[in-house]
């Protein structure tokens, strides 16, 4: 696989997070405090969700997101996350909508896993199965992955092919000014709550 290097990437991002938290810290601490705390009020159950997922070129990493689901949801029975999904949790379906259970995210940036703009980070066995049956799928993890990306803003159905064509895009045309306009528009989803719009989703967290 090609390497790419990107130099603005690393430090855009610490400058971002550095940046708002800084300015936004009374509203990151009420977010750290009250999401955890009505996910535990809510079954008792535990704050987050933990899974290992395919980072850039394919290595693994930690990534770790608010619990959504009941405890043990991969065990229920189902496979596909629907609307009406009685696995999620009524803060659940809250969380998903403004895209705030992936607030754990951060962590990963953090840690340098993860970007805030890229291609969306998926669970390793499913980055395995759609490299199998999508040529070339692993090309979109020549970046490091992202919280929100060009896949993410306008892939509403979560269609795979399509996600490999805008994350392809993405990583041929990324600049600072595209990744601004695209944490602007996921910031803009997650006041309006306009997550997660899809009927159905191939995941467990």
């Amino acid at each position: 696989m090609k390497t790419i290097r990107v130099p603005y990437k690393r430090t855009f991002d610490l400058v971002v997070l550095i940046t708002s938290h800084l300015v936004m810290a009374p509203l990151w601490l009420l977010l750290w405090t009250v999401i955890p705390l009505l996910i535990k009020i809510g079954d008792g159950g535990p704050v987050f969700y933990s899974q290992y997922r395919a980072g850039k070129y394919n290595k693994p990493f930690l990534y770790r997101k608010f619990r959504t689901m009941v405890p043990n949801a991969e065990n229920i029975g189902l496979v596909w996350t629907t609307s009406n999904d009685p696995r999620i949790t009524p803060i659940g379906k809250f969380l998903r909508k403004t895209a705030m259970d992936e607030l754990p995210g951060v962590l990963s940036i953090w840690l340098g896993d993860m970007s805030l703009v890229g291609p969306r980070a998926l669970p390793c066995r499913e980055q395995e199965i759609l490299e199998k049956e999508i040529k070339n799928f692993d090309d979109r993890l020549k970046v490091a992955p992202g919280l929100t990306g060009l896949s993410q803003v306008y892939n509403k159905e979560d269609e795979n092919n399509l996600k490999l064509r805008l994350d392809i895009q993405y990583i041929e045309t990324m600049t600072v000014v595209l990744d601004i306009k695209l944490i602007l528009i996921s910031v803009k989803n997650t006041i309006l709550a306009r997550w997660d719009g899809r009927d159905g989703k191939k995941t467990t967290d």
